[in-house]
C-alpha cells in the first residue's frame, strides 16, 4: 500500500496542462533513482524533458504542492494506434504469429484484426453481450469501428460495413464483413465548429472584411471541447453470433471485470504485437492524444501502463492477472499505453462481458 496518497483537483491540473510539453497529468508511484517507490505521487507526462534552465519560471512544474511529490516522466507524443503503415518499432512478432492474427477468422476471437470499412486495421477487442438486445457483439475502439466519429460528421453511422480482418490485412467487402456498426460513443476533439449564433455572426463578419484584403483565406470560430472524452468505444453486431468466438487469442475467456489498481501487472492482446505485458503507471490520467488528421482530443480518467503497444493495437482488451478486463487500449506512445477504463466502456456502451 502507498505510503502517502494524493488527489489532484481541476484547477492543478489545467495549472500543470499549460506548461510547455505537458500532455498528460494523473497519480501514479514516485520514481526514485530509477526505482518505484510505494509513495503516490501526481505524475506529469510530457513529451520530452527540458532543463530547468531552459524554462520561464511560470513554465517549470514544481517538485512538490503541498504535501504531495510531483514526478514529470517523459513519454514522447501520444497517438492512436490504428495501423496505417508497416512500423517494425520494438520486437516485432514473427511472420507466422502476424500472419495469424491478420488472417481471416470464423470464428473470429479477440486479438485479431478488424476494422470499419474505411480505416485501415485495429484489434477485435472481445465478444461482449449488448444489454440492449442481449445478443453477443463486438467491441473495439471508435476510430477501429466507427472512423474516429463525433456522431455528427459523416465518418460513420450505424450499419456501417465492419470487415475481419481490416482493410489493410486484406480485408474486403462483402467476402470478409463479419458485421455492422451497431453504436459508437462520439470521440469530440479538443476544439470544434462553434454552433453559437453570436459566434457564426462574427465569424461571417470577419470573412466579409478578409475578403476585401486577403480573399483566399477564411476564418473559423472554434470552440474548446473542456469536458474531455471518458472512452474511444464501439459496438458492432455480427452478421452470425457463429462467427464470433467467446476467448481472446492466447488469454483465453474474460472473467468479468475489476478495478486497475497501481503497479499491478497487466496484459492486453493486439493484433501486432501479440501477448504484451506490463503494470499500471498512472490512474485518473487527463491527457491528450493525437489523431492521424493531427486534430488533438482530450482524455480524461484514464489509465497509463507499460505494456507497450504499437499501430494496430488498438481495441486490445486490457486484462488483470486473474483474467478480468480493466481497460479498452486505444493510444500510445513509444513507452507507454493508454487505457479507458472498463467500467466507463460498459456503462456508455451498454455492456457485460456474461456470454452464458
Amino acid at each position: 500500500m502507498p505510503k502517502k496518497s494524493c488527489n489532484i483537483n481541476d484547477k492543478l491540473r489545467r495549472e500543470l496542462h499549460k506548461k510547455p510539453n505537458v500532455v498528460g497529468v494523473g497519480l501514479g508511484y514516485r520514481q526514485k533513482e530509477g526505482h518505484t517507490t510505494d509513495e503516490e505521487a501526481i505524475v506529469v507526462f510530457v513529451t520530452r524533458k527540458v532543463p530547468r534552465d531552459h524554462l520561464m519560471g511560470e513554465e517549470i512544474v514544481p517538485n512538490k504542492i503541498g504535501e504531495s511529490r510531483i514526478d514529470v516522466i517523459e513519454i514522447g507524443e501520444v497517438r492512436f494506434l490504428t495501423e496505417e503503415e508497416e512500423k517494425e518499432e520494438g520486437e516485432p512478432l514473427s511472420f507466422k504469429a502476424r500472419e495469424r492474427r491478420t488472417a481471416r477468422h470464423r470464428p473470429a476471437p479477440g486479438g485479431v484484426s478488424i476494422g470499419h470499412y474505411r480505416i485501415s486495421a485495429g484489434t477485435l477487442g472481445a465478444v461482449v453481450r449488448d444489454k440492449l438486445s442481449g445478443r453477443w457483439a463486438i467491441l473495439s475502439n471508435n476510430h477501429v469501428l466507427a472512423n474516429s466519429s463525433a456522431g455528427n460528421d459523416g465518418r460513420a453511422s450505424p450499419g456501417d460495413v465492419i470487415l475481419q480482418p481490416g482493410s489493410h490485412d486484406g480485408g474486403r467487402v462483402p467476402r470478409d464483413v463479419i458485421g455492422y456498426l451497431e453504436r459508437f460513443v462520439p470521440l469530440n476533439r479538443t476544439f470544434q465548429r462553434s454552433e453559437c449564433s453570436i459566434a457564426r455572426f462574427g465569424e461571417e463578419a470577419a470573412n466579409r472584411v478578409l475578403a476585401a484584403v486577403m480573399p483566399r483565406y477564411r476564418v473559423t470560430f472554434q470552440r474548446q471541447y473542456e469536458a474531455g472524452n471518458l472512452v474511444d468505444a464501439a459496438l458492432a453486431r455480427p452478421l452470425r453470433q457463429k462467427d464470433l468466438s467467446p476467448e481472446i487469442l492466447s488469454l483465453g475467456r474474460v472473467a468479468g471485470c475489476a478495478e486497475a489498481v497501481l503497479g499491478d501487472p497487466v496484459v492486453f492482446s493486439g493484433r501486432t504485437s501479440g501477448l504484451v505485458r506490463g503494470r499500471v503507471v498512472a490512474r485518473e490520467v487527463s491527457l491528450f492524444v493525437t489523431m492521424d488528421t493531427g486534430d488533438q482530443v482530450y482524455f480524461v480518467d484514464q489509465l497509463v501502463t507499460s505494456a507497450l503497444s504499437r499501430p494496430g493495437d488498438s481495441g486490445a482488451l486490457l486484462l488483470d492477472g486473474k483474467n478480468r478486463a480493466v481497460g479498452l487500449l486505444f493510444a500510445g506512445s513509444n513507452q507507454v499505453s493508454i487505457c479507458n477504463r472498463i467500467a466507463h466502456v460498459c456503462r456508455l456502451l451498454e455492456i457485460d462481458f456474461n456470454l452464458n
